[in-house]
């Protein structure tokens, strides 16, 4: 699969893109909104793009032609306020997902929050604009014609990844390190178990190969 990664520079963004790059499964484009970040992937040998969430569908769409899948790990950060998460997370999830269409990207994995699904979770949650952003943008999703996969991870460690996890629509609360969750994710791609379903991710007992496999 050829496969564009939105949010490449992300902390999980560039996992992916790495462990896609290490592939024989796959081709990688990263879609970056820098022009040193775009240096950055050409010199370790990536494809990357230049487009910006904030820019027009048409934009979005130009890098993803050519490509068969799209992954969006995109996120507005921590340290902006409420309106880069709408503009980001949300309308610029949707017009990730419009400009798939429109390329005919038709696989769309993206990476949620845990328990997104579930407004009563996140009623008292102190990034409540996050969570509501990632829940239309995955209903957003879960609505389109794309084939599409929501991971929605637990709390994100930057510890070295245990390979074993426990996946599956309700979870209750726990954390994975962000090296499990691109693998999930990048395993996902042609994984049919994962197919139009969202699933909770966190550190579990089973292997990341199994948890997929068992999804229902």
């Amino acid at each position: 699969m050829k496969v564009l990664v939105i949010g490449a520079n992300g902390q999980i963004g560039k996992r992916i893109v790495h462990l896609l790059q290490d592939s024989d499964q796959h081709t990688v484009r990263a879609m970056v909104r820098k022009e040193e970040q775009q240096q950055a992937f050409s010199a370790s040998g990536v494809e990357a793009v230049l487009a910006n969430l904030e820019g027009s569908v048409e934009e979005i769409k130009e890098a993803v032609k050519g490509m068969d899948a799209v992954i969006f790990t995109a996120g507005s950060g921590g340290s902006t306020g409420s309106d880069k998460t709408l503009l980001i997370d949300l309308d610029g999830a949707v017009k990730a997902m419009e400009a798939a269409e429109e390329a005919g990207a038709n696989r769309f994995v993206i990476v949620s929050a845990f328990q997104a699904h579930h407004r009563e979770s996140w009623d008292d949650s102190p990034i409540k604009p996050y969570m509501v952003a990632k829940h239309y943008a995955d209903r957003m999703l879960e609505s389109s014609n794309l084939n599409y996969t929501i991971v929605r991870p637990g709390g994100l460690l930057n510890e070295p990844a245990t390979g074993k996890v426990k996946a599956a629509e309700n979870l209750e609360r726990g954390s994975i390190p962000r090296e499990d969750v691109a693998q999930v994710v990048v395993d996902s791609l042609t994984a049919e178990s994962t197919y139009r379903k969202g699933f909770d991710l966190i550190t579990g007992d089973v292997s990341i190969s199994e948890a997929i496999k068992a999804l229902k």
